[in-house]
């Protein structure tokens, strides 16, 4: 038990490395946590127009999820433990040790998170996003229909039902992170993705 609990607060620590902060600094750009959505993430990025920016913070974003699985995985922990430690590394993104335990919504990090456990699963929730993407123009909107498909998708390819509850749990928290855009998208005001420019930060949401 100490050692998995180890391995999930390392998880947990390279979770919380805000690379669109990183990003915006080294491509001299505003804070995103002052603009748009207020979101450090790479969508929010995009608003500034930056694509390179906005495609170093999802590679890294991304990248930190599939690393803490993988860094487990090669330890020797068993695929359960990876798939906690790719939970706290998910958990880290949203509540950042390095951002006052506040964040972005975790949509990167947790592909991430499913690559590392199993690459045709994170190709096929990428798909979904895409396709949804697409066909919507809502950011949003596509990752929580992937959230939504990622457990099923989790349990038709086999994967043990401990991770499949894992994988379950991030989709509750992905659902949590979008309450807003879920307000949003129900009355009409949700902005299409790659649209406007950086824009003060709206009201934090409510409790």
């Amino acid at each position: 038990m100490p050692k998995i609990l180890l391995l999930v607060l390392m998880g947990y620590a390279i979770g919380s490395i805000p690379f669109a902060i990183v990003a915006s600094r080294l491509f001299r750009l505003p804070d995103p946590r002052s603009y748009g959505s207020g979101n450090p993430g790479a969508t929010n990025v995009l608003r500034t127009g930056h694509k390179a920016a906005a495609l170093f913070t999802l590679a890294g974003d991304a990248a930190k999820g599939w690393f803490a699985v993988w860094l487990v995985q090669r330890i020797g922990a068993d695929v359960t433990t990876a798939a906690l430690a790719g939970l706290a590394a998910f958990l880290g993104h949203v509540y950042s040790l390095f951002l006052r335990f506040r964040g972005g919504k975790g949509v990167a990090t947790a592909l991430g998170v499913l690559a590392g456990l199993q690459p045709a699963l994170a190709l096929a929730a990428a798909g979904i996003w895409l396709v949804v993407a697409f066909v919507t123009r809502y950011s949003s909107l596509a990752a929580l229909t992937a959230a939504v498909g990622a457990p099923f998708l989790a349990l038709l390819l086999g994967l043990p039902r401990d991770v499949v509850f894992v994988i379950g749990a991030m989709s509750v928290v992905l659902f949590w992170r979008h309450r807003r855009n879920i307000r949003q998208l129900l009355n009409g005001t949700e902005p299409k993705f790659g649209r406007g420019r950086p824009q003060r930060k709206p009201p934090a949401d409510h409790p």
